[in-house]
């Protein structure tokens, strides 16, 4: 069983967001109850909708339940704060635009490119990680080449 490294408070989310799952689910079981009550299931569109809706946050809730069993806690003292690890704050300098972005590399789980969260298992995100101020990375997109220099790693 392979390890998902998180942070204290993407494994929070994961938690606060299977209970909230389990309490959709009670809901949506009721939801069928009331439609059985209605009477003919073959043609009942309410009934059909709450069990595909059923099937799906099933689905939801195992996964998260599975990210959450292989959880585990990346703690600042583990990692060499000098680089960019899981947890970092990176404030880059991109070559071709001369535009500074700061990215947090965050586990596949917790990304969220809106907030500046990425993916260690982005190619962005595993062209920065490990590299030290200084350095340089370069991350293959679909827009082509994207040379990165780091400028500055907080935790």
């Amino acid at each position: 069983m392979e390890k998902i490294y998180v942070s204290r408070e993407g494994l929070e989310k994961l938690k606060a967001d299977l209970v909230e799952m389990n309490q959709r689910r009670m809901k949506v079981a009721d939801a069928i109850e009331h439609a059985r009550s209605l009477g003919d299931l073959k043609e009942n569109a309410e009934y059909h909708s709450a069990k595909e809706e059923q099937a799906m946050l099933h689905a939801k809730i195992s996964d998260v339940e599975d990210k959450i069993s292989r959880a585990a806690i990346l703690e600042e003292q583990d990692i060499d704060t000098s680089r960019a690890y899981m947890g970092a704050s990176v404030r880059v300098l991109n070559a071709k635009t001369k535009k500074e972005l700061t990215y947090t590399l965050v586990s596949p789980v917790e990304a969220d490119m809106a907030n500046g969260k990425i993916s260690t298992a982005s190619p962005v995100g595993k062209a920065i990680l490990g590299k030290a101020v200084g350095e340089e990375a370069t991350a293959t997109v679909p827009a082509g080449e994207l040379r990165l220099t780091v400028l500055e790693i907080t935790y």
